[in-house]
């Protein structure tokens, strides 16, 4: 299982810093959304089983201003597939490794992109999407005209529009009670030539996959429980498909746990750095730090806190690994040698002004076009779904 998911390095006081786009924050001292000048980099790391709290980062790339998210994306997880490929990661006759993505992402499209991969695509979307059945078999209209190319409409909103349910699963869970999915096969959205699409060759596709429906009996938070509709690029899903689908989407939270470790605790945005490029590689450097501490997870003692409950050894935390980890260095040894003293240099000299300023960039936007951004009157909360017609004669 692959987790994707976009982290910033929020920067908004750093006007000579370039390529810095709006990034996407929430709970920033007011507990609303906002849009804070960073640098966003989408990460793409390996999930385990069970409850853990640790990833296997295998990549990370910057969101330059003005990149189509959906394209990047496909792009790198292509690299990584086919990396893990040619490292003997996965062989033919076996599962197709299952990429997890949530509401921020194009799911049918980046399964269009990966067309030819052995990938299948679980992305969430949101809860007033629109999707189309099956082409419907054609009869015969003495009138003529064209016939249609979509079926009748599937609304997230609208449970009369929804029909019977292709797989219906009920599994009691330990956090959230009784969890019951329901899947519905063959169900595409509507594509139109517009945005992502609009220099598509050819006709556009029709990308059909499984829909999802998760509810659950109650949430640990106590917040308010609503549906979960994901998006499977399988077809003909069993229960046991229905099932793996949504229980590897909740593991995907563990990549949250990752860059909460990057921010507080390894110090991935601690250094205020101008150039982006330098921001690259501390980020490679965090992660490289980060493979240690997995690699180190068998070896280091539990250093735990008085308050803490004692862990296996096998079962610690990535704080606690580290904790345990300037154990080992000792043992291991270092190839560098001892530092050198030396001196800072004289700088400019004390009351002297500065005759080369930085200079100050603008930011950007994380967009597919270069359209300025507004949001749409039925992504605002209370509206109705939004419905499609089709014209047909």
């Amino acid at each position: 299982m692959l987790a994707v998911d976009v982290s910033p390095w929020l920067r908004p006081d750093a006007n000579t810093c370039a390529d810095r786009s709006f990034c996407h924050t929430f709970g920033r001292g007011e507990g609303k959304h906002q849009m804070v000048p960073g640098w966003p980099y989408s990460v793409v790391a390996a999930l385990e089983t069970g409850r853990t709290s640790w990833t296997a980062v295998l990549d990370a790339v910057r969101l330059e201003p003005g990149a189509d998210v959906a394209a990047v994306t496909a792009a790198q997880l292509r690299e990584v597939v086919e990396r893990l490929v040619a490292a003997g990661q996965w062989k033919p006759g076996g599962l197709e490794v299952l990429v997890v993505l949530d509401a921020g992402y194009d799911a049918p499209r980046i399964a269009h992109l990966l067309a030819g991969l052995p990938v299948e695509i679980v992305g969430r979307l949101r809860s007033d999407r629109v999707m189309r059945r099956p082409t419907p078999p054609r009869v015969y209209d003495p009138k003529g005209g064209r016939p249609p190319k979509h079926g009748g409409e599937f609304v997230f909103g609208d449970p009369p529009t929804w029909g019977a349910e292709q797989a219906v699963t009920v599994t009691d869970t330990r956090l959230y009670g009784k969890a019951t999915a329901q899947a519905w096969d063959r169900l595409h959205p509507r594509l139109t030539r517009r945005a992502a699409w609009i220099d598509h060759d050819g006709p556009l596709p029709i990308i059909e996959g499984t829909v999802i429906r998760l509810t659950v009996e109650k949430l640990p938070s106590g917040g308010v429980n609503e549906p979960v509709w994901l998006w499977w690029s399988g077809t003909a899903a069993t229960k046991a498909d229905v099932d793996r689908c949504w229980q590897s989407f909740l593991r995907r939270f563990d990549l949250e746990h990752t860059f909460r470790l990057f921010k507080q605790t390894l110090g991935w945005t601690k250094p205020r750095l101008c150039s982006s490029e330098a921001a690259d590689r501390w980020t490679w450097l965090v992660i490289a730090a980060y493979a240690e501490l997995r690699l180190a997870r068998p070896l280091a003692a539990d250093l735990r806190r008085p308050w803490e409950k004692p862990a296996p050894p096998n079962r610690l935390t990535p704080a606690r690994v580290r904790r345990g980890f300037r154990n080992l260095c000792t043992e291991t040894g270092s190839p560098d040698s001892a530092p050198k003293p030396s001196r800072p240099g004289p700088g400019r000299p004390p009351g002297s002004q500065n005759r080369h300023p930085a200079t100050r960039h603008g930011v950007g936007r994380v967009l597919a076009t270069g359209e300025a951004y507004s949001r749409p009157a039925h992504h605002k909360k209370g509206t109705r779904p939004r419905r499609t017609k089709e014209r047909q004669t």
